[in-house]
């Protein structure tokens, strides 16, 4: 099979020379790479024209539309039946596509998704990210490391889709946040078979602070609300738990005011999270920046669902009045 990567960007053109540089380096080369630069002020050509003479890469500019609608742009100007998505702050291990082309060979889906890791280059609060958002003991077990929830639903920071699939149901809306999961469920709507491919997986190097990931959880929270308003069915019980989580723990440090033994459940929380990303990351340090990130990462997503809940289901306001975010940050 033959397979066109595309490449959304926005103000990152160090991380996007990481990712190209990683693309050389496939033991498969039977691709072709599609740059979509989204109206960036730190714009990409000169990384794009440092891997002219080794990749077979087509660079896009665009105004500003956000992620999925540059997605779309690239995927029209690909020359190949199957499409891969990467976020441009992914690393791609060397036999990616040699992985992909393998299963989709022996048996084939029109659409795939792959988990993401961690490299042991990444900074500390990288790797604690990233073990906030795979781990069991935060919402990291609904989202991409494990076959869940009756039919997978891909993410886009590391999603393979046929052409015919894609062009069926339209490609990605234009959607603030959560583009993904609307992609993924119109897909599984329209009857094509999607899976996840466990070994296909990608080095997510995410946010790079605290801060830009707390808006980044934030914002998935409010995306689950606007989905569940296009797709009711897509909201589950799990998804509430973060929501229940906020709420109980407000009311746990409210008891611990008059009786002190309540605090005893969040600081078990923070052991239990210590010790477990301590252990698979071998550093203590790791595991104490996992407590904040795993804190950070439940936390900011329980707030973002509530308030969207509020703002969407309570008082009726549509999304884009109540919610001004940039698609990127």
């Amino acid at each position: 099979m033959q397979f066109s990567v595309i490449i959304p960007v926005f103000n990152r053109p160090a991380e996007l020379d990481e990712l190209l540089d990683s693309l050389t380096r496939q033991t498969d080369r039977q691709f072709e790479v599609i740059i979509v630069e989204d109206g960036s002020e730190q714009k990409s050509d000169a990384i794009v024209e440092k891997y002219k003479n080794r990749l077979p890469i087509t660079y896009i500019e665009k105004p500003n539309s956000g992620p999925g609608l540059s997605r779309n742009a690239g995927a029209r100007k690909a020359r190949y039946d199957y499409l891969i998505f990467f976020d441009s702050d992914c690393i791609i291990p060397e036999d990616y596509i040699q992985i992909v082309n393998d299963f989709l060979t022996q048996q084939y889906y029109d659409a795939y998704g792959g988990p993401d890791r961690a490299l042991p280059t990444f900074t500390t609060v990288q790797k604690a990210i990233n073990y906030a958002m795979t781990s069991f003991f935060t919402t990291g077990g609904i989202r991409g490391g494990k076959k869940s929830m009756e039919k997978f639903h891909p993410r886009s920071f590391n999603l393979g889709v046929s052409k015919e699939a894609f062009n069926a149901v339209g490609g990605f809306r234009d959607m603030r946040f959560g583009e993904d999961i609307d992609f993924s469920v119109r897909l599984i709507k329209n009857g094509f078979t999607t899976t996840l491919i466990p070994e296909a997986y990608v080095y997510h190097k995410r946010r790079t602070n605290f801060r830009k990931f707390f808006k980044q959880v934030y914002n998935s929270g409010i995306a689950r609300i606007n989905l569940y308003l296009l797709h009711p069915q897509s909201l589950k019980p799990v998804h509430l738990l973060p929501a229940v989580f906020v709420i109980g723990m407000i009311v746990l440090l409210a008891l611990s005011v008059f009786y002190p033994i309540f605090l005893a459940i969040p600081l078990a929380y923070c052991l239990l999270i210590f010790m477990d990303s301590t252990i698979k990351n071998r550093s203590a340090k790791v595991g104490l920046y996992s407590v904040v990130a795993s804190w950070i990462q439940i936390v900011g997503y329980g707030t973002g669902f509530l308030s969207a809940f509020w703002n969407r289901l309570i008082l009726k306001r549509e999304a884009a009045n109540a919610f001004e975010k940039n698609f990127y940050d």
